[in-house]
């Protein structure tokens, strides 16, 4: 990661975008540089992968909503080939998802792989935390076991 801020573990500021410039960004365009600290936020907290579905849901919808108003076919069919192609981009989509969020961050403006080390960062810490938490109640449990039985 060469970007220094993130090195530091300092998280840009986060600005969210207004509605129609996240359907941009949805449908893959690129956001202004006020927005930076809020593409890293989106492609890594811990919703990220929701937050990834809920975009290729987006970009999805207009050939959907194409299929279903112009296809020459009864409602039935034209349902099921809707189906057949969201399942198919859905399948496309979550085989990509890595890739997809680090191009994401690379069009705001960080290196490759930035995304991807934040990730990994927080999960560490998240897993310090846990064994922190679990050292405790396991003192707090041996220490009421200690009292209880008079040693």
């Amino acid at each position: 990661m060469a970007d220094p801020e993130i090195a530091a573990g300092a998280l840009p500021t986060v600005v969210r975008p207004a509605p129609h410039r996240w359907i941009w960004y949805a449908l893959g365009g690129g956001l202004p540089a006020r927005h930076r600290g809020w593409v890293l936020h989106d492609t890594t907290t811990g919703t990220w992968w929701l937050r990834h579905v809920a975009r290729s849901l987006v970009q999805v919808a207009i050939p959907i909503a194409l299929v279903m108003a112009l296809l020459p076919a009864p409602w039935g069919l034209r349902a099921a080939v809707a189906g057949g192609g969201l399942a198919l981009a859905m399948l496309y989509s979550l085989a990509y998802m890595p890739e997809a969020t680090e191009n994401r961050v690379v069009k705001a403006g960080y290196p490759a792989g930035t995304a991807t080390a934040v990730r990994d960062r927080a999960g560490l810490v998240r897993q310090q935390q846990e064994s922190e938490r679990k050292r405790t109640a396991a003192a707090k449990r041996a220490t009421r076991y200690r009292e209880r039985s008079g040693r």
